[in-house]
Order: C-alpha cells, then sequence, then structure tokens
C-alpha cells in the first residue's frame, strides 16, 4: 500500500546529490552516521509514529534545518506527479545507484540507507497494476495537498468566526491529514486507533467528535473489514452517545473478527475463539446492563457462565459472578449469597473485588492492601480508582477532612501512565468523581464561589457530550438545589427537581418530597417518603433510607405527633450505627434531641447533644453547625426556666452566644428563614434581660427579613 510519507524520504535523500561535495549538509552527515541525526532523526522523531502528514507540512519541517534540500524535495515530487509514469521509475532508477560508486552518496547500513534498500526491494517487486496504483496514489498526495492550500486561503476570507469553528474540530493526531491520506498502512492505523482509545480513555476532550471519528473508523473498515480494533473502538465511540444499536452491533462484530482470526487455536484453551466467545458473552452483559436491558443482560450473562464453566475458565466465571451480583441489584432482588461467594473467590484468585461485603471497620485495611499490590505492580488506573472510593467512603462516613485529603492527594498525584504530551492529568471516571467531591465539599462548607469554578473547569474537562458528564451535571442540580432551599425560593426548585430526577429518579424523588415539606404540603410529602421507603429498603440503599426516615420524622413533628418519630428515629438510629455512617448517626441524635424538647425534657436533650455536637462541628457542612447550635441555645433556654434568678441569667447569655454563632453559620449559607428565627429568638432574649438597644435591633433586622420571605405558618418551636 503506498504511503506519500515513505515515499518522500527517499526523495530527501535524492536531493543531497548537489550538496554531497562541499559536505556541509547536516542531513549528508546523518545519512553518513550509523544512528540518526540532523532534519531525518527529528523528521523520524516526529512523524513516523502517526498518520500520513501533508506535502506543505512536509516541506516546512524540512526547510527548517535544510531549505536548499526543501527546494530539491519539491521540484522533485512535482516532476513526479506532473510528469508521467516513467519519472517515477527514472527515480528509483537512480535511487540504487546513490549505493553505488567509489564515494556512495549514502551508506548501507545507516538507518537511510537500511530505508532505501527496503523501498528498493518493495519497489522491484509490484507488479504493473501496483506500480500504476502507486503513481496514481502519488498524484492524488501531491493535488490533495494544493486542495488543502487553496480551502486554507478561502477559510481565511471568511473571517474569524470559520476559524473558529475550524479550531473546534483540531485534533492532535491531524484529522485534515486523515482527510486527504488515503488508505492507512497496517501501522498508522493501529497507531491512530491506540491513541484515540487512549484519548477515550483518560481525556475524552482531546479525542476528535464522534461524527468525525465514526467517519475515520469507516473509512478505516472499507478497505479492512476484518480489523475487529477498528469494530471495538467503534463500540466505545457509540457509547459516547448512548447508541444502543451501533455499540451492540459494533461489539458483536469485534468478538466475531476475533474468532476468525483465533480459529487455529484451542476452543476450551486460554486463547482462541473459545476465550473470545465467553468474554463476548460478558461484554455483551454489561452493555445490556449499562442501558437497563436486564432481562437481555441476564441471558447473555448466563450464556457466558455455560461457557466460562465447560472452559473451567475461574477468573471469567469470578467477573460473570460480580455481574450477577451487580445486575442483582439493579433489579431489586436479594443477591446477599453471590456477594458471599464473589469475596471467597475474589480472595483465592486476588481480584481487587476481595473487600468487597467486608465490615465497616475492614473496608479501610483492605482498600490499604489492596493499593500495596496496586503500587508494587504500577496499576495506576487501579490506584486511581481507589482513592475514588477511599473519598467517596469518607464522605459516606461523615469524615469530610478526610474526603478532602484524599480527592486532594488523587488531583495531585503523578500519574504512571504517559497518555499524551498536552494531557497533564488522566481525565478519567475517578477524576470526575473526585472533583465533583470536591465541589460539593465547598459548597457544604459555603464557598459557593470556589465550588462554580470547580464546577466550571469540569465542565470543560469533560464536556456534556461525554460519558462521565453525568456526574457534575447531578452535583451541579443538587447545589443549586440546595442553595435555592436555603434562600427559600421553592419556586426555582421546581425545574431543579426535574433535572435531579432525570439523572437519578431516587435522589429527584427525595428532593421533591423536601420541597413538599418546605411548602407545608405534609400529606402529599409524607405519601412520597412511603413509596421511596419501601424502594430503598428493597434495594437496601441504606443511605437514602436513613435520611428519608429523617424527613418521616420532622414531617411528624408538624403533625404535633412527636411520640410517633421517636421510633422512626430510633430505627434511623439503629441503621447508622449497623453500618457505621457516623455523620448519618450524629444527624439522627440532633433529631432525637429536639424530639425530647418537644416532649418538654430539655435538660435530657442536652445531655445527648453532647453525643452529636462535636462530629457534626468537625466534619459536618455549615447548615448543620448552625441547626446544632441553634437546638442548643432552645434547649438552653427551656431548661433555664427551673433555675435560680441569676443562673437563668447566665443560661440566657450563653443561648444568645450560641445563637450568634449559630446565626454566622446560616450567614455563609444564605439561609434566611433560619436567620429570621433566630433574630427573632434573640429579641426575646434581650426583652427579658433588659437590654432595650439590642432587642430593637433584632426586632428591625427580623422586620426586614420577615417582609421578604413569605409565611408558610410553620411555627418556630417545630423547626429544626
Amino acid at each position: 500500500m503506498f504511503c506519500p510519507l515513505h515515499s518522500a524520504t527517499p526523495l530527501i535523500s535524492m536531493s543531497l546529490r548537489s550538496a554531497k561535495k562541499n559536505r556541509t549538509c547536516p542531513v549528508l552527515r546523518g545519512c553518513m552516521d550509523p544512528e540518526p541525526h540532523g532534519i531525518y532523526g527529528k523528521y523520524e522523531k516526529q512523524s513516523t509514529q502517526g498518520p500520513d502528514m501533508s506535502l506543505s507540512k512536509l516541506i516546512k519541517i524540512v526547510n527548517e534545518c535544510c531549505p536548499n534540500v526543501a527546494s530539491s524535495l519539491q521540484i522533485r515530487i512535482k516532476l513526479m506527479a506532473e510528469g508521467e509514469l516513467k519519472d517515477m521509475e527514472q527515480f528509483f532508477d537512480e535511487l540504487s545507484d546513490s549505493f553505488s560508486g567509489t564515494e556512495p552518496d549514502v551508506h548501507k547500513t545507516s538507518v537511510v540507507g537500511l530505508f532505501l534498500r527496503h523501498m528498493i526491494l518493495a519497489y522491484n517487486k509490484l507488479s504493473f497494476s501496483q506500480v500504476y496504483k502507486l503513481y496514481t496514489s502519488l498524484q492524488n498526495y501531491s493535488r490533495c495537498d494544493k486542495d488543502t492550500e487553496e480551502e486554507d486561503e478561502e477559510e481565511q476570507e471568511l473571517g474569524e468566526e470559520r476559524e473558529m469553528e475550524k479550531e473546534d474540530l483540531d485534533c492532535p493526531i491531524g484529522e485534515e491529514e486523515l482527510a486527504c491520506s488515503g488508505p492507512l498502512s497496517q501501522k498508522q492505523a493501529e497507531y491512530f486507533l491506540s491513541h484515540q482509545a487512549s484519548l477515550l480513555k483518560n481525556d475524552e476532550s482531546k479525542a476528535l467528535s464522534p461524527v468525525l471519528l465514526q467517519k475515520e473508523l469507516n473509512n478505516l473498515l472499507k478497505f479492512n473489514p476484518d480489523f475487529a480494533e477498528a469494530h471495538y473502538l467503534s463500540y466505545l465511540n457509540s457509547l459516547r452517545v448512548q447508541d444502543v444499536f451501533s455499540s451492540t452491533h459494533s461489539l458483536l462484530h469485534y468478538f466475531d473478527r476475533l474468532i476468525l482470526t483465533g480459529a487455529e487455536s484451542k476452543s476450551n484453551g486460554d486463547e482462541g475463539y473459545g476465550r473470545s466467545l465467553r468474554y463476548a458473552a460478558l461484554n455483551l452483559a454489561a452493555l445490556h446492563c449499562r442501558f437497563g436491558h436486564y432481562h437481555q443482560a441476564e441471558l447473555a450473562l448466563q450464556e457466558a457462565i455455560r461457557i466460562a464453566q465447560e472452559s473451567s475458565d475461574h477468573v471469567c466465571l469470578q467477573h460473570c459472578l460480580s455481574w450477577l451480583y451487580i445486575l442483582k441489584s439493579r433489579k431489586g432482588e436479594d443477591n446477599s449469597v453471590f456477594l458471599e461467594h464473589s469475596v471467597k473467590k475474589a480472595v483465592h484468585f486476588g481480584l481487587p473485588r476481595a473487600f468487597a461485603g467486608k465490615t465497616a471497620d475492614k473496608l479501610m485495611d483492605a482498600l490499604k492492601d489492596a493499593d500495596l499490590l496496586h503500587w508494587k505492580h504500577s496499576l495506576s488506573e487501579l490506584i486511581d480508582i481507589s482513592t475514588a472510593q477511599k473519598t467517596a467512603i469518607w464522605r459516606l462516613y461523615g469524615r469530610s477532612t478526610m474526603a478532602l485529603q484524599q480527592a486532594q492527594m488523587l488531583l495531585s498525584i503523578n500519574t504512571l501512565d504517559s497518555v499524551h504530551v498536552s494531557v497533564q492529568q488522566n481525565n478519567t471516571e475517578s477524576f470526575a468523581v473526585v472533583l465533583c467531591h470536591l465541589a460539593d465539599l465547598h459548597a457544604e462548607q459555603g464557598c459557593f464561589s470556589a465550588a462554580s469554578e470547580i464546577l466550571k473547569h469540569l465542565k470543560e474537562r469533560f464536556p456534556p457530550n461525554s460519558q462521565h458528564a453525568k456526574l457534575w451535571m447531578l452535583f451541579d442540580q443538587k447545589i443549586q438545589f440546595d442553595r435555592a432551599m436555603n434562600d427559600g425560593k421553592y419556586h426555582i426548585t421546581e425545574s431543579l427537581v426535574t433535572g435531579i430526577t432525570a439523572l437519578n429518579s431516587i435522589e429527584g424523588l427525595y428532593r421533591k418530597a423536601v420541597v413538599l415539606k418546605a411548602q407545608n404540603q405534609t400529606a402529599e410529602a409524607h405519601k412520597i417518603l412511603q413509596v421511596l421507603l419501601t424502594h430503598c429498603q428493597k434495594v437496601k440503599n441504606i443511605e437514602m433510607v436513613i435520611r428519608v426516615l429523617l424527613s418521616l420524622a420532622e414531617l411528624y413533628w408538624r403533625s404535633s405527633c412527636h411520640p410517633v418519630a421517636l421510633p422512626v428515629l430510633l430505627q434511623a438510629l439503629a441503621l447508622s450505627r449497623e453500618y457505621r455512617l457516623q455523620y448519618l448517626a450524629s444527624e439522627t441524635v440532633l433529631n432525637l434531641a429536639f424530639s425530647q424538647l418537644m416532649l418538654g425534657i430539655p435538660e435530657q436533650a442536652l445531655n445527648i447533644l453532647h453525643m452529636a455536637i462535636e462530629p457534626i462541628l468537625a466534619h459536618g457542612a455549615v447548615l448543620d453547625k448552625g441547626r446544632a447550635m441553634f437546638l442548643v441555645a432552645k434547649c438552653q433556654v427551656a431548661s433555664a426556666a427551673s433555675l435560680t434568678p441569676h443562673k437563668k441569667t447566665e443560661a440566657l447569655e450563653s443561648a444568645i452566644v450560641n445563637l450568634n454563632e449559630a446565626k454566622t453559620y446560616f450567614c455563609k449559607v444564605d439561609c434566611k428563614e433560619q436567620i429570621r428565627d433566630i433574630l427573632y429568638m434573640q429579641a426575646r432574649l434581650y426583652n427579658s434581660l433588659g437590654k432595650i438597644q439590642e432587642r430593637n435591633k433584632c426586632a428591625m433586622l427580623f422586620r426586614q427579613i420577615h417582609q421578604e420571605l413569605p409565611c408558610h405558618g410553620i411555627s418556630l418551636l417545630i423547626r429544626l
């Protein structure tokens, strides 16, 4: 197959004849040395590992080191392309003469000499029809470069807008060169596929757009339909745009081609079409599971298990067992048996899933042991995944400081894989998860501008059409929802709930119930929470179960059913402690203290508050810190009724200090409703203490906020 890039290298050598006499050209010295130097060394580093470059670009590279050679090269190609077939034949005849004579132009053992001899031998083996095809390809190569130059001139006249559109389509591997290079050689096609696959995995924003990449893949498959790697890249490209039909079609074609190439191997061996068949079924099951086709996924998984059992492939069976666990979880069925078997088998085969199912206090030790293996074998991708997992686990346990530390460590780590010169870090799902958690942690502390900057970076790093964009979209919607709720703008939350539901149906349903609860629509909120509780208990979403139970308890408070809320809160506390969810346990204790305050035992409420307030102040969100200090102040005021006048005054003054601290927290997140309640309570306390000036100031601020916010008829005493 003709490669203009390879044919151009002999042209450089032939142009050295005139420069050889004075021995001043650096290219000549490179041809005589056993190692490439000068322009050839530079040319080899830049161009051999990529598609064919355009003629103008080739001339430009040569011209940077030796203008005379560049001029001779351009003339020679022009004579060959615009001449006849005999001109190209004459070129190869002269090429053979470069090795003859007492002082040959090129040394036979040099890198250029070996390459030229290889070119001569390849040309001599060509038939007449192949020689003519080579000649027409050279003409097309020269003509394509002229067309490209004319198009560039026309595009420059269109203005800056056309140039910006062209920049959006630019790609590191050279899209313009691909468009006019014709069929690629086997090595060039393999490099193109591996490079694009690496970009899709590590930095999707720098890969070709889905439409353009599919166009190039179709061009490759047109000349080589049995190119299995091209079918697999087509499968990955189809997943980017959620194309079910095309992704399934390409995946099946990929394994069909693997079977054709491995037909001579044993069907039940580690290699060959037997292995391809079982992993084809496994990948097909994973594909259907991703798109929510659970019935088709189960059928494909059963086929993979059957073939793996016949082949005694225990590793494949372990992967099938893991996917069975995931499939049963998605369908809401009992999967504890699969998890137990998965853990036992994973320990035996040394798979990273071995820590799945362990108790919470041993989970971090298991992750540490797995990390030792990852670092030992330089498995950078698994290191990134493990760090992202630990970030999410620490947040689940309620340790925001540890989660922040893990997130910062992953962002500052030097990856072990060299992805691309322009890629500083891997743009994988692990980095997307960590950045999303980082944005959420900043938003929880009231640093909304910092959270916005992180989300802006996520939008640039993971464009909306990329496969990991849903992660930052969900976090962005949740942060906006929390800000609107804190500000009392419930009309804004309706569109946000719709967006959250589209990305996560369970989270969206819960947020809808939260809005209804805030609007004092108790019956509708209770109905949604009951449905959500049943579903989450079925699929074992423990975190959401606890959050729903806490919301149900708050509904019972607003209905003055405080005794009914206690069993619900105790159930939430038991689940939190069973699964070591410390932060949710602290929130539950906070709610239990509020229930005791409502039941008229503020002293007991103050006692149990000491169990919850320390973790909340250390790791909690700013809003939760404010709620905790507000509750402490309420309990202090309620318990001061039975104290002596002197101690009562001290208790009320201490309550005012705690209210000021709570107000500081609420101001960070712009929670105006809570600030209004604090100002009202402070005005009452200042009035009891006889501080008229402070009372009037708090009353004035309360009136200003009260006029801005609508009142939903919720009493201060029944709001936590």
